[in-house]
Formats: C-alpha cells, structure tokens, sequence
C-alpha cells in the first residue's frame, strides 16, 4: 500500500481553506480525508481544520477501529464532534457566521472500506483502470438532476452548483452518508471540488494510469487543474492498493 496527499491554494483564492490528512494507526488501517471550508473572515479553513484535525487526532489514538459496526459507529459520533466544534466556535467568534466545511472521509481496514460524505468533495475508487465515484454530491443542482428539473449538462454550468445543502458546522446536528463499498480495488481517491470542476473524469483517469510515482501523479493533477483556471483550492489524497 502507497499513498500521498497534497493540497493547493489554486490560481484566484489568496488562501487556501481546503484540509487534508492521511493517517495509518498500529493496525495497519488506514484513515483518509479531505475537508473543503467556507466562510468569509478566512472562517473556512478554521472549519476544515477543526474537522480534520478532530477526526485524525481520534484516529491516531486507537489502536484499532474494530470491525465494519464498530467503525461506522465510530465515523458516526467523531463527525458529530467535530460538528459540534465548529458550531461553538461559530458562537464564540460571531464574525464567523455561516463557516461551515465539506467532509469527505474513508476508512480502509483489512475486511473491510467505508466511505463517508457531507457536501461536495468527492470519494472515488479506482477498479479496472477506471474512476467509480461512490459518493453523492450533496448540492442543490444533484438534487435538481434527481428530481429531473435538470440534466447532468446543465447541472455542469449552473450559476447556483455551488449551493451546498449539507455541510459540516453548518447546523447543531449533521447526518453523513455512509457508504460500504467490496475491498477488491485498485486504489482511492479522495478530492476537493477544486480538481473535478477542473478536469472530466477521463482527464484525471488518464494521469492515475500513467508510469509517473504517486506523488507525481497527485502534483501534475493540480498543476493541470491550475493549468485551466486554478479556480479554487484543490486538495487530493490518493491511496494505490494491490488488487485482492
């Protein structure tokens, strides 16, 4: 198992409110994130960071997440902690109001892999060469296409597809969808929505299957995405595992 993250200011922002973290406990399990913040004030890395930090910090401490229950039990009340942090910072510096951060996460144990989505970072597998996004945007233009009052094309270039209808912070209490996906895959990657609103899903699949080492693939990654725009933070955390 290999694995490397990196995360970028981009071209226009002149800071940088995206974190991200890897982290492997004593049992070999291995605990990745990548949180995407927002508000004004530079709240939003205050946000992304309380969350990351939190969460990788509890990771760090066990030994072991158990088995598949125990985890989604665990994934389930550090989330709530951490949007709990966020919410009483937000009371304590009123300045702050509206700080909130997307959280995407994944948990890949020997029997098991669990992802964990709030808002619109994404989580991918990488099986047969190819992306499988295992997580749902959690945003006002999905949720359009879900009802049919969009299509996938006009989603891409909606004014509002940015509106977030989840996040963490946001609110006193937060569900996160949790997903179980089969261990047999090639790889993980985890992603701001600076990188997927930068380059299609080929385009990305393209520089994962090339020679380059994984720290190279994750650093031409975002020189691409800067390369067209840079319009946002961009944040990666990617994770190369022998098929089963």
């Amino acid at each position: 198992m290999d694995y490397y993250y990196l995360t970028d200011p981009g071209k226009v922002r002149d800071h940088n409110e995206d974190s991200v973290i890897i982290s492997e406990n004593r049992n070999g399990e291995v605990f990745m994130a990548v949180a995407d913040g927002m508000g004004g004030h530079k709240a939003g890395e205050v946000a992304s960071s309380i969350a990351i930090s939190h969460i990788g910090k509890r990771f760090k401490e066990m030994g072991s997440v158990g088995n598949k229950e125990d985890a989604i039990a665990w994934i389930k009340e550090v989330v709530s902690e951490a949007n709990n942090l966020i919410y009483k910072y937000t009371e304590e510096h009123p300045e702050s109001a509206g700080m909130g951060t997307t959280l995407v996460l994944t948990i890949l144990a020997k029997d098991f892999l669990l992802f964990g989505n709030i808002g619109d970072s994404s989580g991918f597998v990488i099986k047969g060469k190819r992306l499988h996004k295992v997580t749902t945007d959690h945003t006002l233009v999905n949720l359009l296409v879900k009802s049919g009052e969009l299509t996938e094309e006009e989603a891409k270039d909606h004014p509002r597809k940015n509106v977030l209808m989840k996040a963490l912070g946001a609110q006193q209490a937060v569900e996160m969808d949790i997903v179980d996906i089969e261990t047999d895959i090639e790889g993980i990657l985890l992603c701001s929505d600076g990188l997927t609103n930068m380059l299609e899903t080929e385009q990305i699949e393209k520089v994962l299957d090339s020679d380059l080492s994984l720290q190279e693939k994750v650093g031409k990654l975002i020189y691409k995405s800067n390369n067209r725009g840079g319009s946002d933070n961009i944040s990666i955390a990617l994770l190369k595992k022998e098929t089963v």
